[in-house]
């Protein structure tokens, strides 16, 4: 087991679904896992394992922010040998040219986070996506007739700022969302040689207010968790 996670060794799949929520991790394995154990509780933080189309897979939560995902993601890799995770969260859109609904797949994280600086010496204020996950994802979604987005994304620090306006980082590299922990999730994979991914569900349009209703969410995130799964039980 690791400082946050309280599973012990081999009760963690290769590859891991995070969701920043618990309860949506929760959710996640009930509905679509079979024979799905809790491995971990510590902090709320809740892991189950279990097998999806014969494949076993972990689904766990990573909390919010770059160094909360920082922290999982990294022990995931490093304490119980995880090859592959898969982020799987929400995201408000800078632009009207994305809906309500709509799916990414995250070419890119960009960020004013000194997240990776200050942990590997990674200078970059853009992080790409890590290993093939990522292209899996887009042939997944198209077997599955599942209509995608591809675009950077901003990771932020900051949830409400005074201003409300699109940051330096954001503009400079056509960020279309934002959210706030892929690029943490980046960094680990990339210094590690590990594979990363971000899907990520528009659950707010910046420009126009629009927001998905409390009673939308469960079936809204569902071509996302399908589209997670999917992927996963691939690789």
């Amino acid at each position: 087991m690791s400082i946050h996670i309280s599973a012990q060794k081999g009760e963690i799949a290769k590859t891991v679904l995070l969701a920043g929520d618990p309860l949506r991790a929760k959710y996640i394995a009930n509905k679509f896992l079979k024979d799905a154990k809790l491995v971990s509780k510590t902090r709320n933080a809740f892991y189950y394992t279990g097998t999806y189309k014969g494949k076993e897979l972990t689904v766990g939560a990573s909390g919010m922010g770059c160094p909360s995902i920082g922290i999982y993601s990294y022990e995931l890799f490093t304490e119980y040998e995880v090859e592959t995770i898969i982020r799987i969260g929400t995201c408000g859109a800078y632009t009207k040219d994305l809906k309500l609904f709509d799916l990414i797949n995250a070419d890119s994280a960009c960020s004013e986070s000194t997240f990776a600086k200050y942990s590997w010496g990674i200078k970059d204020s853009v992080i790409r996506h890590q290993g093939k996950a990522y292209k899996t994802i887009k042939k997944t979604a198209k077997e599955l007739d599942i209509k995608l987005k591809h675009c950077n994304i901003h990771s932020s620090d900051i949830f409400y700022r005074k201003d409300g306006k699109i940051p330096k980082v954001a503009k400079e590299n056509k960020c279309l969302a934002v959210e706030m922990e892929a690029f943490a999730l980046f960094a680990n994979a990339q210094y590690l040689g590990k594979t990363a991914a971000t899907i990520l569900t528009v659950s707010d349009v910046i420009p126009t207010h629009e927001k998905i209703s409390a009673n939308q969410r469960e079936t809204a995130l569902l071509p996302m968790m399908q589209l997670a799964l999917e992927t996963a039980a691939t690789l």
